[in-house]
């Protein structure tokens, strides 16, 4: 199993809980600690390892096609939907030319194992629980565990991602995850580099010639009164920043976009077809609710409506469909506009179908299909009991992807760790929670 065996479940746990970080990883947020890693097959582990590079071409083929629509290449509707609602400002910046070929250096994607293999429900450029899948692999690797990224995994593809050093910018949005780079970054800087990194908050940063990793969301630009300069000197090629100010790239419709027939041919001509066929194998069939006619003889593909307020007559197991907010707000992370139909009544899942019908163009929002996941047993140390219990768990999986360029400037894609978030199997959402159990992953 790859797991070592010599010490008992509760030694382990006394071991794991002796090396929490004293400031913790977390501003007030708890989980449940797990004696054993989460266990994946090689089949499932293999597909993993593949999956960041196929991930790396499909954001790049995204980025291609934002561009083509721009240039009257590919439909001008593509862009349209893409910068919908957002200030013409931060469009300028997603369009500067500098920028043009810039690809986020971390990939994360949200995988929720079912029955076959996995489904891709999410794609975060910004993601939290980089230092906290750091201190899990680092944790359980001390243990004798072989822990998929290693003990160093994580630490290295951060520090590779920022070769020359430099400032990790947190706004107070984002804050909550400010403990876990603060431990990541003593990390790296006690690992014997040459180079400093160092977390700083976002609202108050005076550039310098520092490179830098963007640790906030774009919607709270008006928030960080120097943006403009960061950006200035990221376009300049002073330093260089990651993820880019590319909004367009953040959107949760390209599962739709990557489905739509009207564009099979900008995908092939960008994507290998084996690739590509795989990628719309992992990621849902996805809608943009955009409220505009359908001609009376046509149909939404895949729904049998053509008009998006029919949603509201369907019966509880046609509602196996998730709403949720596209991206460019406040909602649109940490599963905050989720509405999963066939686990709302029938009230509430019609005023969700009209919140999202009724928000675009200014906020677009996505339906896409629901997929149910697999049901496992995991182990966890229950505090109040003091003793070691096992629960039936629904597990979401986060590879951390890390895109950095080699000594010849070939682009290296290194999956750095796996963090799983293993939640009770009567919760239908998938995220941290107190009742989560984190934990790194392993091989079978």
């Amino acid at each position: 199993m790859g797991t070592a065996m010599s010490e008992s479940a509760y030694e382990r746990v006394k071991l794991i809980q002796d090396s929490f970080p004293t400031e913790g990883l977390f501003k007030d947020k708890h989980w449940r600690i797990t004696p054993y890693p989460f266990v994946i097959s090689k089949k499932t582990s293999k597909k993993i390892h593949e999956l960041g590079n196929y991930l790396l071409n499909y954001l790049r083929a995204c980025n291609t096609i934002y561009h083509q629509s721009l240039r009257g290449k590919a439909p001008d509707w593509i862009a349209s939907y893409l910068d919908a609602g957002k200030p013409k400002s931060l469009i300028e910046q997603g369009k500067h030319k500098s920028y043009t070929n810039d690809i986020p250096k971390v990939i994360r994607p949200d995988l929720i194992l079912n029955e076959e293999s996995f489904a891709i429900t999410e794609l975060d450029s910004v993601p939290g629980g980089i230092g906290l899948t750091a201190w899990l692999n680092k944790t359980y690797s001390s243990l004798g565990d072989n822990i998929i990224g290693g003990s160093m995994g994580m630490i290295e593809g951060f520090k590779n991602i920022l070769p020359r050093g430099g400032d990790i910018l947190i706004s107070e949005e984002a804050s909550d995850y400010k403990p876990e780079m603060e431990w990541l970054t003593k990390e790296i800087n006690d690992s014997k580099t040459k180079e400093s990194y160092e977390v700083l908050n976002a609202e108050n940063y005076k550039i310098n010639d520092r490179d830098i990793y963007r640790f906030y969301e774009l919607f709270d630009l008006k928030n960080i009164p120097t943006a403009e300069d960061i950006f200035d000197h990221s376009a300049s090629g002073t330093i260089t920043m990651t993820s880019p100010h590319k909004a367009y790239l953040e959107e949760k419709m390209w599962s739709a976009l990557l489905h739509s027939r009207a564009l099979r041919e900008n995908w092939m001509n960008l994507i290998r077809q084996s690739q590509l066929n795989k990628l719309q194998s992992y990621i849902p069939y996805s809608w943009i609710i955009d409220p505009g006619p359908v001609p009376h003889y046509a149909e939404l593909p895949g729904l049998g409506i053509n008009n998006w307020n029919q949603l509201n007559e369907f019966s509880k197991t046609q509602r196996e469909l998730v709403l949720k907010i596209s991206g460019y707000s406040e909602l649109a992370w940490g599963s905050r506009s989720v509405k999963i139909g066939h686990d709302l009544s029938s009230k509430e899942w019609k005023k969700a179908v009209e919140t999202a019908i009724s928000d675009f163009p200014k906020q677009p929002w996505i339906l896409q299909k629901h997929i149910k996941s697999k049901v496992f047993e995991h182990p966890f140390w229950d505090k109040e009991k003091n003793k070691i219990i096992k629960i039936n768990v629904r597990a979401r999986l986060c590879p951390y992807f890390f895109v950095s360029s080699n000594h010849q400037s070939m682009t290296e894609v290194a999956l750095g760790g796996i963090l799983a978030t293993l939640v009770p199997s009567d919760k239908k959402i998938i995220h941290g929670m107190s009742e989560a159990i984190m934990a790194p992953c392993i091989e079978e």
